[in-house]
């Protein structure tokens, strides 16, 4: 079977016009976009140093100092400058955002050294050091990441001075890397140049930079472990002290990665990895590597991921742990690893035509990744854990890294460059196309230009979803239309109805789309079904949902928040036989479906405050509780307690 590569519509053939998603997304080049230059140059008093625009002066000899930050500090700047690309591409050229954009470019040109080489760690601190410490210095990480930026914003613009300095980069990689007696045979402690050097294969159409990816991924894991060899040689110097005892599974790295079948290791790793590993199966027609892939994902997302698309259970390490090990006030679930599962769903989809893939895309895009920011643009959350009690996020505890409310930034700052570049190429999820068929993955309000059976066709989709089961496609040709177009109807559609011109038509799916054919010069589309809130259950062996329900409605999971029901959350029970009332409210949360049900709680008067343990009989009292979206809790009061996962009563 010949699989297609690279089925994506070019974002700036889709624009956005979706209420629900734009609150977010016109951020980026408002507030979100702006606010991080002003963080990467160290403008702001109040938010903690970034230093990464002076590493670059320091790196390019234009001012003198020490290096400061992580050693992959230069990511952000990468991140930032596709986040810019894919704004661009998505809303139109913008003088201002590119001028920011190209100054930026200059200075990664003076910083870069004669033979291409680019990370400023290693240019200011460690010159001697250069692939040294593969698994703990993110060279190959950071070089990823710009040449993501450099394609997404060469895309935007045609501008050809960042694509050239990253082709400058990989041509160096090419040269270091490889199968030859003198070059290094290691590979990427952290997973995301093999992304990169995909991404500009396709844009360059050089070879070797895909070559260099396929060999980054077959040589992973393979024979003696390249990173506890790499630990043994004469002046090693570890970076992180927590990698001593390295267990290669935090990488990924504990066997050939056609033989792994379960999600191991540091979740946002893993979730490039497994990216990069589709990416790879897909332009070199593998299925013994598309199988692996299909292997892993079925276990992350049906035993090792949160009902809100998160994953990554260990707060240490920020990795995966076992099996149903999913606790809830304590787990990391990083918001790069939501983005990581999402860009590792799109692609299988993509390559399989297997739309449940986009059930948990879907699922991590509308609540981690959304939660991830606050509704200002303006701080972020790290971590995004399920249930949290303000008072026990403390320091030098277990849970020092929970937090009760968003940061304004971060020592190591990977998740709000990323939930922007994420947020600026939303269209990229929406929808695909393969030769005669049009695929609708995400039903988002947009217009969208694609290539049809050689033909252009115009796709108008109005969409009330999550809101409401109801989606109105109009497309349009100015010649006759043939071809397909598919249409994914998810796991939450309920009595699921399609018209075509007003009639009716049976559903038959397949891989979770039904495909429809495409005729005449326009055709009115509609689709319809019910999505009415409902309780949900866990698997009985997650442990920390056990007796417990959730709530979701469509994709959106709703959580309840101290500041709408009280504080100990703790003690609220509910019967999943209890109606849940819906309401738009306007005026809560720049306007929000609410969810209010009842339920018992229960009572403390009753107790002695000295009295730790009592033989007292439970008493519980009425209450009226309310739930909102999961991806919204916290922007109102700040640290407060809030429940995705409620305990059941059978009463």
């Amino acid at each position: 079977m010949k699989y297609k590569a690279n089925s994506s519509i070019p974002i700036k053939n889709i624009k956005i016009t979706d209420k629900f998603w734009n609150k977010y997304r016109d951020l980026v080049g408002e507030v979100i976009i702006p606010y991080q230059w002003d963080v990467l140059n160290d403008r702001l008093k109040d938010v903690e140093t970034s230093h990464c625009i002076e590493n670059f002066k320091i790196a390019a000899g234009l001012s003198n100092g020490n290096y400061e930050g992580a050693v992959f500090q230069d990511t952000d700047l990468a991140k930032w400058l596709e986040a810019v690309g894919f704004y661009l591409s998505s809303y139109g050229r913008d003088e201002k955002l590119e001028a920011l954009a190209d100054e930026a470019i200059d200075l990664i040109e003076k910083a870069q050294q004669p033979d291409g080489y680019l990370d400023t760690y290693f240019i200011i601190n460690a010159p001697d050091k250069k692939w040294k410490n593969l698994c703990e210095g993110h060279e190959l990480y950071t070089a990823g990441h710009f040449m993501e930026a450099a394609v997404a914003y060469y895309e935007a613009t045609g501008k050809r001075k960042i694509l050239d300095i990253v082709c400058r980069l990989a041509d160096l990689l090419c040269t270091v890397f490889g199968d030859g007696k003198n070059q290094c045979h290691g590979y990427p402690g952290h997973p995301e140049v093999e992304v990169g050097l995909v991404k500009l294969y396709r844009t360059t159409g050089e070879k070797k930079y895909l070559d260099l990816a396929k060999h980054f991924i077959d040589i992973r894991g393979v024979g003696e472990n390249y990173f506890l060899e790499e630990e043994k040689q004469q002046g090693f110097e570890r970076i992180f002290p927590e990698f001593m005892n390295y267990d290669p599974s935090y990488s990924q790295s504990h066997l050939p990665v056609r033989e792994q079948e379960t999600a191991e290791g540091h979740a946002v790793r893993a979730g490039y990895l497994y990216s990069a590993m589709a990416d790879v199966a897909a332009e070199t027609d593998d299925k013994e590597l598309l199988d692996a892939c299909k292997t892993i994902w079925d276990d992350m997302v049906h035993k090792r991921m949160y009902i809100t698309g998160s994953i990554g259970s260990s707060g240490w390490l920020e990795r995966f742990t076992t099996d149903y090990d999913l606790p809830n006030d304590c787990n990391y679930s990083e918001s790069c690893a939501s983005i990581a599962l999402a860009m590792f769903g799109k692609r299988m989809a993509e390559i399989t035509k297997d739309a449940t893939y986009y059930d948990d895309v879907e699922r991590a895009l509308y609540n981690t990744v959304l939660a991830g920011i606050a509704m200002d643009g303006k701080s972020f959350f790290y971590v995004n854990p399920l249930e949290v009690w303000p008072d026990v996020c403390k320091d030098h505890t277990s849970r020092l890294h929970v937090k009760s409310e968003r940061q304004k930034w971060f020592g190591v700052a990977c998740c709000p460059p990323n939930i922007a570049r994420t947020l600026a190429s939303l269209g990229q999820y929406i929808s695909f196309v393969e030769d005669k068929i049009l695929y609708i993955n995400m039903f988002v309000s947009s217009v969208i230009e694609a290539e049809v059976s050689g033909q252009t066709i115009n796709v108008k989709m109005d969409s009330e979803v999550p809101w409401n089961g109801k989606v109105k496609l109009v497309l349009t040709s100015a010649d006759e239309m043939s071809g397909n177009v598919a249409i994914r109807i998810p796991y939450y559609a309920i009595n699921p109805t399609i018209s075509i011109n007003e009639s009716n038509i049976a559903i038959a799916q397949k891989d979770g789309y039904t495909y429809i054919p495409l005729t005449g010069k326009t055709m009115d589309i509609e689709f319809s079904f019910d999505m009415k809130a409902r309780f949900i259950h866990s698997n009985p062996r997650v442990r920390a949902d056990a007796g417990k329900i959730a709530i979701m409605k469509g994709p959106i999971v709703y959580c309840l928040e101290q500041v709408d029901n009280g504080d100990n959350l703790a003690s609220i029970f509910v019967s999943n036989k209890t109606p849940l009332a819906e309401e738009f409210d306007q005026n809560l949360l720049s306007g929000t479906i609410k969810i209010t049900f009842k339920g018992i709680k229960l009572k403390e008067d009753n107790w002695n405050p000295k009295s730790l343990y009592d033989e007292k009989e439970s008493i519980f009292e009425d209450i009226n509780l309310t739930a909102v979206p999961y991806c919204y809790w916290g922007n109102r009061n700040k640290n407060e307690e809030m429940t995705v996962w409620i305990k059941e009563t059978f009463n």
